[in-house]
């Protein structure tokens, strides 16, 4: 079993992953790249759901104060529709643009 302490020195991290089958999949994790490396099978650990959707693409990240912080707004965003969950993708990418003029 897998264990995840909040330690308040790390920063927490809610993602969004779009499968190879075009799904979307919502975790969080304190350690981004390495959580990336577990669900794309390079490490042990990845979560069962997106063992047989690869290639996954990171679409979506959100950093948390805390991991209750970040287990709340994982909820929030499972809750969403897929629609939702597009905007949701589409509004970072355009806020992100705007950073960047």
């Amino acid at each position: 079993m897998f264990l995840m302490i909040d330690n308040p020195k790390k920063n927490w991290t809610v993602y969004l992953l779009e499968c190879a089958d075009q799904s979307l999949y919502c975790g969080i994790t304190n350690d981004l790249d390495n959580r990336l490396k577990q669900h794309r099978g390079e490490i042990p650990g990845g979560a069962k759901y997106t063992r047989s959707r690869s290639p996954l693409k990171l679409v979506y990240r959100e950093k948390c104060g805390s991991r209750s912080e970040a287990l709340k707004r994982e909820l929030i965003i499972k809750k969403l529709t897929r629609n939702a969950k597009l905007q949701l993708i589409e509004d970072r990418i355009n806020s992100e643009a705007d950073l960047s003029h």
